[in-house]
């Protein structure tokens, strides 16, 4: 079937009342469903990848792609929902490809303008799995820094921001927030969720989607959120991923279930646009044993109706098909059912009650399951209508373009930047802080050995910075949570296994704490670690949760107060964690630091004594 339009039809079209926005959106709808054919309604169901480059072309990586292929994708197979993998660091540049990519929609013979989305990229350590830079965006903490900061205001306008700047440039579908609850402390995932409580983690699911969305009911200038992971991802056996076969167990020996729903129902009652199913399959519980989205329990009888979601269910990507991915060969995710064909994978996702098929461009699976009788083609219809009727709230088919010139001045403006630069100052988490050592005052020739850190920043201060322990006044190191390496292009962005570092390395920091005066050491959490070795070692200790060398620099001397509160336990040893229950929170035998640990630092009398350094001492 061709869906191109010849363009002497295009004011022909304009006529039809699909294009009349005077009309309610369900008369819209029912309009233009009614003259969709099923290719057409089988394109709309699927959303996969679109890989720009830094030029602003279609990029010829994973997914191999360019101008001629996303016209096959758009024109010859009628999609329209696109995850744009890649960045620009040009707002302007990211916007006129935008603008592109809705001509060529525009040419097709019904005109339905493109939804793109995408996965976070306003955070200073980029998601797992995401595959592109920043970019210009504002770059805050990753969500454990804003739960740190327990601020649903905070939340609300960091979201906020997040809405502007994606509008800017086209982005109107957000594939967040991920609202995981962090219960079992090895799961690779933990740094894209709001931590470990899920009372906590509800109050900001609810900020975080007013803030993308708008106070009131979605409209044009809303950004739809994807909710994820339901009915709640983390509690994988041994901690692994569900991206991978070895992960794919999802375990409940607490019989914990409830409280890994609770920001889903949160998310809900907030009026998320749409939800994605979690990749892993239920073990040992009274659902069957198969990945969620495939799980008609779960999709229908307990999301659709026990909690009432409306709106659209897509699943997460690369379920029907298997695929390479950054080099590696990853078989579909379809566990529980992998002995299906692609044709009956997609017959089970929709039977199972999901409207959309992520990472997928195979439409005629849908067209062959209709064509065939084995699912009527009304049952498409229910899908595609809820599909269609998001277009139409954000006034897509009015004006799917955005301003090129404005992008510019939007997109990590001073304004969005400084606030994200805040965000990251305040998150530090202060978990030890010997004789009230920080904040350090600046001396002269201050000599410092560095680890993890980049050495500009530190020579802007004055200080100078040397190779030898043995010549160091104080030491600061930026440590990032340990992780056992994975193999893999793709896999290998998991940091998975032991959150403990091996001997090896605990050796070497201890020759670094027995060798310098005073050790300020910084660890980034993309996870809980178990850390008393540096807990009891080093003078000062900090973590983060994504922040830069800058932040960190202005928390250590000073400029800015640590504000952040521990988003989770940090376990005591490994040991404590096998024990422990993966869908219970708190579980750990005694943990080294709690949830809600965080100290501040004590404002200084003039009586109060401030460290002078022996290089200090002997200019004085």
């Amino acid at each position: 079937m061709s869906t191109l339009l010849a363009r002497d039809d295009l004011n022909t079209r304009s006529s039809l009342p699909y294009w009349n926005p005077s009309l309610s959106v369900a008369s819209r709808v029912d309009d233009l469903l009614g003259r969709m054919t099923i290719e057409e309604k089988a394109g709309i169901m699927f959303h996969d990848i679109l890989a720009i480059s830094p030029g602003g072309a279609l990029a010829t990586d994973v997914p191999k792609l360019n101008r001629d292929s996303a016209k096959s994708l758009i024109h010859g197979k009628a999609m329209n929902h696109f995850n744009i993998l890649g960045s620009i660091d040009d707002a302007r540049t990211m916007s006129q490809w935008h603008n592109e990519i809705q001509l060529l929609a525009r040419e097709t013979r019904l005109g339905i303008p493109i939804t793109l989305s995408s996965d976070p990229r306003n955070h200073f350590t980029n998601n797992i799995g995401t595959g592109f830079l920043a970019g210009k965006f504002s770059q805050w903490p990753e969500p454990l820094g804003l739960a740190a900061l327990r601020s649903s205001a905070l939340v609300e306008r960091f979201a906020d921001i997040i809405r502007r700047e994606y509008l800017a440039v086209g982005l109107r579908l957000a594939l967040h927030p991920q609202v995981d609850i962090a219960t079992e402390p090895r799961w690779s995932r933990i740094r894209g969720g709001f931590g470990e409580d899920a009372e906590l983690s509800s109050e900001l699911t609810t900020a975080y989607i007013r803030g993308l969305q708008g106070p009131g009911p979605p409209g044009p200038s809303s950004v739809s959120a994807m909710t994820k992971h339901f009915p709640g991802g983390g509690p994988q056996l041994d901690g692994e991923d569900p991206h991978f076969i070895y992960g794919r167990e999802q375990i409940y020996p607490g019989d914990n279930w409830e409280y890994h729903l609770r920001p889903f129902r949160a998310a809900i009652q907030a009026g998320t646009a749409q939800i994605m199913p979690s990749y892993g399959m239920p073990i040992g519980t009274k659902y069957d044993e198969v990945g969620f989205a495939f799980n008609r329990q779960i999709i229908t009888d307990l999301l659709r109706n026990e909690l009432g979601f409306k709106g659209i269910i897509c699943t997460d990507w690369g379920l029907v098909t298997d695929a390479v991915i950054r080099g590696q060969n990853m078989p579909a995710r379809a566990w529980g059912v992998e002995h299906l064909t692609e044709l009956e994978r997609v017959q089970r996702l929709i039977e199972a009650g999901c409207d959309q098929l992520g990472g997928e461009s195979r439409p005629e699976l849908v067209v062959k399951l209709v064509r065939d009788g084995i699912l009527p083609e009304s049952r498409i219809d229910v899908s595609v209508r809820r599909l269609l009727t998001d277009k139409f709230i954000q006034g897509l088919f009015e004006n799917p373009f955005v301003d090129v010139e404005a992008a510019s001045t939007i997109v990590g403006c001073p304004e969005f930047s400084d606030a994200g630069q805040d965000a990251q100052r305040r998150s530090f988490t202060l978990l030890k802080n010997t004789n009230d050592l920080l904040p350090l005052t600046l001396g002269l020739k201050q000599k410092v050995y560095i680890e993890g850190i980049s050495p500009e920043p530190v020579w802007a201060r004055g200080l100078i910075v040397v190779e030898a322990l043995t010549e160091a006044d104080f030491a600061l190191l930026r440590l990032r949570a340990p992780a056992k390496p994975r193999p893999g292009g793709f896999e290998a962005h998991f940091r998975s296994g032991s959150i403990e570092f091996d001997d090896e390395e605990k050796s070497r920091h201890s020759s670094i704490f027995r060798s310098v005066p005073l050790t300020i050491a910084d660890i980034y959490l993309d996870r809980p670690s178990v850390i008393p070795e540096i807990s009891d070692a080093a003078n000062a200790l900090l973590v983060n949760y994504g922040a830069s060398d800058e932040a960190f620099l202005d928390v250590v001397f000073g400029v800015s107060q640590p504000e952040g509160k521990l988003p989770f336990d940090l376990p005591s040893s490994e040991e404590a964690v096998r024990s422990s229950r993966s869908d219970m929170p708190y579980d750990t035998r005694n943990p080294i630091f709690r949830f809600g640990d965080g100290l501040q630092y004590r404002p200084r009398s003039t009586n109060d004594s401030i460290y002078v350094s022996p290089t200090e001492k002997e200019s004085l």
